[in-house]
């Protein structure tokens, strides 16, 4: 039976369930709530993983964007970082199109889901330590119920930290580096990429032949024609 804590937690059995009213941190939810004031037409609330329930590729960012996710309600879309990653999925078969403007655009992904290591968005997009901490619950379910085999491709520092966090790893075994591969229990893969944002496509940092090199290691490692 599923019930609603006293913690603003979504619980079936042992496992924790993202919870769309969630307000265990004060100070994203009090941010929330003046975004909805100042922007009634947003969604301006936890934002839900979004793709296939049994993934064979999870997808983790950071956070919610203040004019993309938060405004939309789905991971990456609406905004800059939006466009890299789901053309890229596009190309490699991940999803049935390569772009995500709104809800009710049409897309769908395949074999993929994507969630964020902080669910609501914080302030100037930077989440506090026992922010990223107190969401870990709900990443930590998304990541332990994933089949042997499935690939997890982390998005960024943060991303690759709260990842490990979720997985119980320790950072030091496990250094984050663009395009660095770690094997995990049951032949399961952590990948790592620098984000997909606006700064990094635009500054180089990350090249869209670079995030393609990553999309290529995935299909091999899945082993899938795309």
């Amino acid at each position: 039976m599923v019930r609603f804590t006293a913690l603003c937690l979504l619980q079936v059995g042992s496992m924790i369930k993202f919870n769309p009213e969630c307000r265990l941190c004060p100070r994203l939810a009090a941010h929330l709530a003046k975004v909805r004031r100042d922007y009634p037409e947003y969604h301006a609330r936890p934002v839900a993983p979004f793709g296939d329930k049994k993934p064979r590729l999870i997808i983790v960012g950071l956070a919610p964007g203040m004019h993309g996710a938060n405004a939309t309600g789905r991971p990456f879309t609406g905004d800059y970082a939006g466009i890299l990653l789901y053309r890229t999925l596009h190309q490699f078969g991940f999803a049935n199109q390569g772009q995500a403007t709104h809800l009710k655009d049409g897309l769908r992904l395949i074999n993929c889901r994507i969630t964020n290591a902080v669910k609501c968005l914080p302030p100037e997009n930077k989440p506090a330590n026992q922010e990223i901490s107190t969401c870990n619950r709900y990443l930590k379910s998304e990541l332990t119920t994933l089949d042997p085999g499935a690939v997890i491709l982390a998005l960024g520092r943060i991303a690759h930290n709260a990842t490990l966090k979720a997985l119980g790893l320790k950072q030091v075994d496990y250094p984050f580096m663009h395009g660095r591969l770690f094997a995990l229990e049951e032949s399961r893969w952590l990948l790592n990429s620098y984000h997909c944002s606006r700064y990094n496509t635009q500054t180089g940092r990350l090249t869209e032949q670079m995030f393609r090199n990553i999309f290529s290691k995935i299909v091999e490692l899945l082993d899938i024609t795309y």
